[in-house]
């Protein structure tokens, strides 16, 4: 810790008051929540159960409730088995946050992100506090920590620990959570993954004791047979757009049946276009059974979260973003199609 407090920013990322407000409402909180995005990756599985960990090691009553199940491809985090799912425990989830007297909102900063949990959201007379790194916040919070510079939430939960003097709490299981949220985010730091202080907060989370190369096999290099087949047969039916310098990926359906397909299967599927150099942004088109979820992932300054925000009910970061279509598979790709164009300015 010498290290860091020698050499960082840390001090001056989040207010201080906010921080401040945040520990104060901790300690005279007795219910705590903490909710994620629906279909929560890496990142808001990771900062919200090294959050719960963290409230726990201060004596306080916390649980992780989220909209829908975690992908198999998580399963092995810390705590992950603890949180309490909506689709699976409806009356449970809606009775905790109806209890709650402080909800955490972490990586969302649009009461639509946490889907069928919204209204509860909404309605809860608890004090709520945001931490995320999206851009352009738009949910009503007693405490709002944004900061879209950071590169993932857990990082910037990390940093809120920090300046909070809550670090001593992170325990070698909490550590493994926020590293994994922050490998996700980024790829294993291949993107959005070029400040320095990331590097610290691993420094510290090493000295925690996680095992690094262990949780990147666990995340990056660990797949069924169905990811395997599934992930060939959605690159062998990309489509390029030379034109747009563009590549687009859709499953049906019926193709994710015939592949046993479970969820988190195809994560990082988007991503794979984009290591052709021609290709400047890559778009995954998934039917689902209440809407076609939308995946887009680009290289340098294109825009994918205006896309997304424009056109797919959705947003995220310049480099990746995602969003929804209700309706047929067909028509998403006609709409896709049909703007595709506008953005070449972009190129």
């Amino acid at each position: 810790m010498t290290e860091i407090k020698k050499h960082s920013r840390f001090q001056t990322v989040i207010d201080p008051a906010a921080v401040d407000r945040v520990k104060q409402l901790v300690l005279v909180s007795q219910e705590i929540v903490i909710t994620c995005h629906v279909s929560p990756d890496g990142d808001a599985l990771g900062s919200s159960t090294a959050l719960c960990m963290v409230l726990k090691s201060l004596g306080k009553k916390a649980h992780v409730v989220t909209a829908d199940c975690p992908p198999k491809t998580l399963y092995f985090l810390p705590g992950l088995r603890d949180i309490v799912v909506a689709t699976r425990q409806a009356d449970r989830a809606h009775d905790l946050m109806k209890s709650a007297d402080l909800i955490f909102c972490l990586d969302y900063n649009d009461p639509k992100r946490v889907d069928r949990l919204s209204d509860a959201l909404l309605s809860s007379k608890a004090r709520k506090v945001m931490i995320d790194h999206h851009l352009d916040p738009c949910i009503d919070v007693t405490v709002g920590i944004s900061h879209p510079e950071i590169s993932s939430t857990s990082a910037l939960l990390y940093i809120f620990f920090w300046q909070a003097g809550w670090t001593r709490y992170i325990n070698r299981s909490s550590a493994a959570c926020i590293y994994t949220g922050m490998m996700t985010d980024t790829g294993n730091f291949s993107y959005n993954s070029n400040d320095p202080d990331l590097y610290l907060i691993i420094h510290d989370l090493l000295r925690k004791g996680i095992d690094k190369d262990n949780l990147y096999k666990l995340v990056m290099n660990t797949a069924s047979e169905s990811r395997l087949r599934i992930m060939g047969y959605g690159q062998y039916r990309m489509q390029l757009l030379p034109q747009h310098k563009a590549a687009v990926i859709m499953l049906s359906e019926e193709e994710l049946k015939e592949f046993d397909y479970s969820k988190g299967d195809t994560e990082g599927l988007v991503n794979t276009p984009l290591a052709m150099p021609e290709i400047m942004y890559s778009v995954f088109l998934r039917k689902d059974a209440d809407c076609v979820k939308v995946s887009m992932r680009s290289k340098e300054t294109f825009p994918v979260n205006k896309i997304c925000e424009e056109h797919f009910n959705g947003g995220g970061h310049i480099n990746a973003a995602g969003g929804e279509f209700h309706g047929p598979l067909s028509e998403a790709l006609q709409l896709l199609l049909e703007v595709i164009p506008t953005y070449d300015k972009y190129l």
